[in-house]
């Protein structure tokens, strides 16, 4: 049974200076610079001196994550510390999969970067966007889904916790959602700051463009399990991965479920490989009783 976990942040963790922590390990800004040349553009000034504006733009964002959480992972692998199982929220299955050994550094970079490439292209001319309630049961939501699509789109994309679930669609939608929440006596409801409405039908035709990429990509069998967003279930096959990468771009991020699956496979301690402690916080709030920690606290100067 597994007994360690390695979770990795997906998008809204990525910020300015975002590689300082890791300036202190040589062998893990070698992964910044070859970044770098894999993409074919300065992401590490980008990932460090900002602006941040561009670092938020989605296909810069989805690259930077992805490139800190391989460095940190060359870290704490460095030390000897390893994983039974992995797990990534959203973007963050990607590093998750490559943690686990099921596609190349460079594979991974250059299919987040085109994920992002897509996921932009589509909402040009879509108005989209994603707002994260707090405290409102997931069947008033998924109510006030149904009331806010009224305007547009508005489904439930992220399932983060008991007690946080984020919506997305287009944007009046989204925002009237927003607004139906707080009268519903959400503790709080706000839209978040991303540039695509992920995870919801807007997305179908990434989902379709993206599959090219997925199927064509050097994608091998895992050497450990990785929990699934798209159905909270642990895979190695890499057809069954290729499947759920396709599927997670238009499809809810079952998260809260994903991490109590991963207790139901022996775990008992979580670690966030990456920028910031996002995916900590949550994990406090799921399992209040087992110890998750985050590497940028761990190794803190």
């Amino acid at each position: 049974m597994a007994n360690r976990a390695f979770l990795f942040p997906g998008q809204g963790s990525q910020y300015v200076g975002m590689t300082e922590k890791l300036k202190q390990f040589p062998e893990a800004m070698k992964f910044v610079s070859r970044a770098n040349d894999i993409l074919g553009f300065d992401i590490a000034s980008l990932m460090e001196n900002g602006p941040a504006d561009e670092l938020k733009q989605t296909e810069n964002t989805q690259p930077a994550l992805v490139a800190t959480s391989c460095a940190w992972l060359s870290v704490i692998k460095g030390k000897g510390t390893k994983c039974d199982i992995a797990l990534g929220h959203s973007l963050g299955e990607y590093s998750a999969l490559y943690c686990a050994g099921a596609m190349s550094f460079e594979t991974t970079l250059k299919l987040v970067r085109r994920r992002g490439e897509l996921m932009r292209g589509a909402t040009s001319s879509i108005p989209g966007t994603m707002g994260a309630i707090i405290r409102l049961d997931k069947s008033k939501i998924e109510d006030i889904c149904k009331k806010a699509s009224e305007l547009g789109v508005c489904e439930p994309a992220n399932f983060n916790s008991s007690e946080q679930i984020v919506v997305s669609g287009e944007t009046d939608a989204v925002g009237k959602a927003m607004k139906l929440a707080k009268e519903a006596g959400a503790r709080m409801a706000r839209l978040l700051p991303v540039s695509a409405p992920f995870h919801s039908s807007l997305m179908n035709p990434v989902a379709d463009e993206f599959a090219k990429n997925i199927n064509s990509a050097d994608i091998i069998d895992a050497e450990i399990p990785v929990i699934s967003n798209c159905n909270a279930k642990p895979v190695q096959k890499a057809g069954d991965i290729r499947e759920n990468l396709i599927k997670q771009i238009n499809s809810p991020v079952l998260w809260e479920k994903s991490i109590l699956v991963a207790i139901s496979q022996g775990t008992d301690y979580f670690l966030e490989v990456g920028a910031k402690n996002v995916l900590t916080g949550l994990n406090k709030r799921i399992v209040p009783n087992l110890t998750t920690e985050n590497v940028e606290t761990i190794f803190s100067d």
